[in-house]
């Protein structure tokens, strides 16, 4: 079985994109619901909860794990890959984050490549990075662009109240001056010159994609994380069969930590027709 956790909500879109793509797969998805939100917590209750939901899913017999959110990828993935699984009893499974892929596709260099390789050594384009305050304050996505692309420019931009209003179920008038602003102000940065790419560095954004679309140039090209995840998660199945050796059939379990009945009403928003949620056990 593969997880996917997330603390709140928006790791939905991502594990959409995944059950479309490997319908064949079992998978199991853990929302930290009753912890919602991780961004006001310190770095290390962060990897703690997350750790915590990890093993979770090991013992629910996941041999795979996808944090499938910005801030637990940003915060916690690094402690739980190199500080924790190897030293735990679940040394035999493995830790993915979704920072990984959105900077492959940004760099177009695979993530086991972490210094400058000929083309993109020489790459000056600009990358707009669209995100939560946790993930862009945490400077994960430009420190790991620079390690592959040294001469790129990242320009950051702080939405603060995007994701909250995609949730809230905001009037689309309301959301699109909220993407235009972000993008104005990544314009203000670069003087006027619009981004080669953009990250849509929150999982909620996929679902305003088209708004990013709308006031940015057709040349500019969006990597929106669903898609992306997926597409990276297809390649590093194919390389890495003892994850799914043993699946037979496709499932998918959603669990929470939080009201199962108020998160089966609230995930409608990332997946209309999306199963109804059950309560973890302890």
């Amino acid at each position: 079985m593969i997880g996917v956790f997330d603390s709140g909500l928006g790791g939905l879109t991502v594990l959409r994109a995944l059950v479309a793509r490997f319908p064949h797969l079992p998978f199991v998805y853990l929302g930290d619901h009753a912890n919602v939100p991780y961004g006001d917590r310190d770095a290390d209750e962060v990897v703690e909860l997350s750790r915590q939901s990890v093993e979770a899913l090991f013992k629910s017999g996941c041999k795979l794990v996808l944090l499938g959110c910005n801030t637990a990828t940003a915060v916690a993935a690094r402690r739980l890959q190199q500080a924790w699984l190897p030293f735990s009893s679940w040394s035999d499974h493995n830790v993915l984050g979704i920072v990984a892929p959105t900077v492959e596709a940004a760099t177009q260099t695979p993530w086991a490549v972490d210094s400058p390789q000929y083309p993109q050594k020489y790459n000056t384009d600009l990358i707009a990075v669209f995100g939560t305050t946790r993930t862009i304050t945490s400077g994960v996505y430009p420190e790991e662009i620079s390690k592959r692309c040294p001469k790129v420019t990242v320009v950051q931009q702080i939405c603060a109240t995007l994701a909250g209003s995609i949730e809230e179920e905001a009037p689309e008038t309301e959301l699109d001056r909220l993407v235009e602003e972000g993008i104005q102000a990544v314009f203000a940065q670069t003087g006027g010159t619009p981004p080669h790419r953009a990250i849509l560095g929150c999982t909620h954004f996929s679902l305003v994609e088209h708004l990013f679309r709308r006031h940015l140039p057709p040349f500019t090209r969006i990597l929106s994380q669903p898609g992306v995840v997926a597409d990276s998660f297809e390649d590093y199945l194919a390389r890495h069969l003892r994850y799914t050796a043993d699946d037979r059939g496709g499932s998918l379990t959603l669990l929470t930590t939080g009201d199962p009945t108020e998160i089966s009403e609230r995930a409608r928003i990332f997946w209309p027709d999306v199963a109804t949620f059950d309560c973890v056990v302890a």
